[in-house]
This record gives C-alpha cells, structure tokens and sequence, in this order.
C-alpha cells in the first residue's frame, strides 16, 4: 500500500454530546398514593387497578398499582439529572422498548437506573439503558430513552 493509500485514523469526535456516553444516574422515590391520585387526575386514567382499593384488593394482585406511564414520568427525573453534565440543549425525543415486567404498588419504592450507552454524531442523540428496580432489587421496568442534542432553529 502506498503511503497516499494507507488509511488515516479516524479522529474521534469533538462533540461534547460523547462525553455522555457511560454517564450513570440511581433516582430512588416512593411511589405514594398522592403520586398516583395525582397522575390519574392529570391523566384522567382512573382504572380502578390505580385508585379503587376494594376493586384491587379483588384481582390477582391484590392491591393498587402504580400507572406504568408515572414509572416513565419518573425515569425522566433522570434523563434531567443527566441534562445538567452537558453544555449542550437538549430534549427528550422518546422512549423505545418500554416494557412493565412486575407490578409497582403504592408504598413501594424504587430505583431509576439510567445509564447513557450510545451517541449517534449524525443524529447528535444519545440512547440510554432505563431499568427500574422495586425495593427487593426485582426488575419492574425497562426502557431505551432518546436525548437530542437540540440547536433551537
């Protein structure tokens, strides 16, 4: 190979948008009652699984649950923790691959572990690992969370 053809290292990026990558956050929270009432009335989801104790105390579970969506509103404490280690602007663009593995009841506690895993230069987005574990360290939730770098134009 000729030295015009011998490949050049490919620089890595100048974007302050990498230096997020392995970023980690833990946010612990009680899921109280007053959370849920006030989700459901912002909502306007009142399934009685959320707010009907004697209809809970009849399913299988046995007792009210949290909404998922207020598991998601949680996580996004996070992604706003994360928010604050950059200069840049930036927007929560979605979550991916959202799933609610074990049912979250009011009184429990839980831990949001967010934990920025990826940035695509071309898109400027970063891609975040959610888990979200119950007071026993079960796995209640996960999710893949988008973070856009943001120009304002």
């Amino acid at each position: 190979m000729s030295p015009a053809e011998t490949p050049r290292p490919i620089p890595e990026s100048t974007d302050p948008m990498t230096a997020l990558v392995g970023q980690r956050v833990e946010i612990e929270r009680a899921v109280t009652e007053r959370d849920v009432l006030a989700f459901a009335e912002l909502t306007g989801d009142f399934s009685p699984h959320h707010v009907d104790e004697k209809f809970a105390r009849s399913t299988s579970l046995g007792r009210r649950i949290a909404h998922g969506a207020l598991l998601i509103g949680y996580a996004s404490a996070a992604s706003t923790a994360i928010e604050k280690r950059t200069t840049q602007h930036v927007v929560s663009v979605g979550y991916d691959h959202v799933r609610f593995i074990r049912p979250v009841f009011i009184g429990d506690t839980i831990v949001v572990h967010y934990e920025v895993t990826d940035f695509d230069p071309a898109k400027r987005r970063t891609s975040a690992r959610i888990e979200i574990t119950n007071g026993d360290g079960q796995l209640v939730a996960v999710a893949t969370h988008l973070l856009q770098a943001w120009s304002g134009k």
